[in-house]
């Protein structure tokens, strides 16, 4: 692998706070075993004069958010680069399009290790808004006890509950599909918008495929699962957003890419939806921006996906895929340069 005929050189590029929660003494302990850990991590320049000389001796590179993109001129200075081990979902940013037509490194991605967290925010997040949790929450706080109690409280709002609602998943990407799946055990109808899937693989799933402004319509909560493309730029828009039913919760886990938030903000003013945004646009919003405050709306910060101690699930993939190749075995999630017309 290496020059020398030992183990490879192992160069880790991410944010300088990353390494602490991707790897504790487990993974440290698997990655010595393999490979020669480059001096001096985690880079997060290839142009300094220390970051070319990084990259320039490395055979693997462990990336995550914050590795220096892959561009054609730091490619034509890694000779020995034979493997990209992407320890996050998308791989875009360090690999643009110029990485693809410049380079036959192998990529392989943890995007299975992230899409789960994703999954369960998002399910949880159908399950709260649907019975108004946040508001009610607020409205609690501020009775102290003075209102209404239990079914009482819900008994003149139809809209409130999870019994038999119609969720429309649009995007049947991998975490779109485990949401399915995990709603396929509760008592829900399902709908699904997604140009690369046919009606025959949305009803193997458990849904049924629907044109997009037909499943908005259609939908008692949506939820957006759709990657970042040219095509999905703003795919929710004022026409989308106003053919959804009073009362409809909409979900955003996926960017903030997908949805036009100046019509956004025009419904969420309204009062008509009930909306949770995890991934807003801009990133994060602005410190007056109104959605902060609007009762109907749910703000959280980007927390559907892996944080914490979910970290090392994304580490554990990352270090597996380097292992396999050490040992000349296949990858278990590669992304090749077709993958990207669809994926995030």
């Amino acid at each position: 692998m290496s020059k020398g005929g030992g183990k490879p050189k192992l160069l880790i590029a991410m944010r300088s706070e990353l390494p602490q929660g991707f790897f504790g003494a487990r993974e440290w302990a698997r990655l010595n075993a393999v490979t020669d850990i480059v001096d001096g991590f985690p880079y997060t320049d290839f142009d300094t004069e220390k970051g070319r000389r990084a990259l320039a001796e490395a055979d693997i590179l462990l990336a995550a958010w914050g590795t220096p993109s892959l561009t054609k001129e730091r490619l034509a200075r890694a000779p020995n680069l034979k493997m990209l081990a992407y320890a996050a979902s998308s791989v875009r940013v360090v690999a643009p399009a110029e990485f693809w037509d410049n380079s036959n490194i192998l990529v392989t991605t943890a995007a299975p290790a992230m899409a789960a967290p994703v999954a369960e925010f998002t399910y949880a997040a159908i399950i709260m808004c649907s019975k108004d949790v946040f508001r009610l929450r607020d409205e609690h706080r501020a009775e102290r006890g003075t209102g209404g109690f239990g079914s009482r409280r819900g008994m003149n709002l139809p809209w409130l509950g999870s019994y038999s609602r119609k969720v429309g998943i649009v995007g049947a990407s991998r975490i779109g599909r485990l949401v399915i799946d995990m709603l396929t055990r509760g008592r829900f109808e399902i709908g699904v918008y997604d140009p690369f899937l046919s009606a025959v693989e949305a009803t193997e799933l458990g849904s049924t495929k629907m044109e997009l402004h037909t499943l908005l319509a259609w939908s008692d909560i949506v939820s957006l699962h759709a990657p970042i493309l040219p095509q999905t730029r703003h795919m929710i828009g004022a026409q989308g957003l106003a053919l959804m039913a009073d009362h409809t919760v909409f979900i955003n886990t996926a960017r903030g890419w997908l949805v036009d938030h100046e019509a956004l903000l025009s419904e969420a003013r309204s009062g008509r939806l009930r909306i949770l945004i995890d991934t807003p646009e801009p990133e994060p919003l602005p410190v007056d921006s109104p959605f902060y405050d609007l009762p109907n709306v749910v703000l959280t910060p980007h927390i559907a996906g892996a944080l914490g101690n979910e970290l090392r699930a994304l580490s554990d993939v990352a270090i597996t895929e380097i292992e396999r190749f050490v040992a000349g075995l296949p990858p278990l999630y590669p992304v090749r340069k077709h993958d990207m017309e669809r994926m995030a």
